[in-house]
């Protein structure tokens, strides 16, 4: 879904999304990951947020850059 040419375009890409709901899977390093579903909510120059809801912590805010993405460091899906 996401464009993964340059930073501009993943940049472009996930300013689209505001609002929409998304599936990031972090990797953490040593074959661990961490999977996450939230909203894109704010797009920042460098960096992007994306407001999470559990059952343990209703309203966690977490940021990623573009580059995360561009690497594949987070593979953001959005969910339908």
């Amino acid at each position: 879904m996401f464009d993964r040419t340059d930073v501009f375009h993943v940049r472009n890409d996930i300013q689209r999304n505001i609002g929409s709901k998304v599936r990031l899977e972090t990797n953490k390093g040593r074959h661990k990951s961490v999977v996450n579903k939230g909203i894109i909510s704010h797009v920042y120059p460098s960096i992007f947020t994306v407001q999470v809801g559990d059952d343990s912590n209703p309203s966690r805010k977490l940021s990623f850059s573009y580059t995360d993405v561009l690497t594949n460091a987070v593979e953001i899906t959005l969910c339908e």
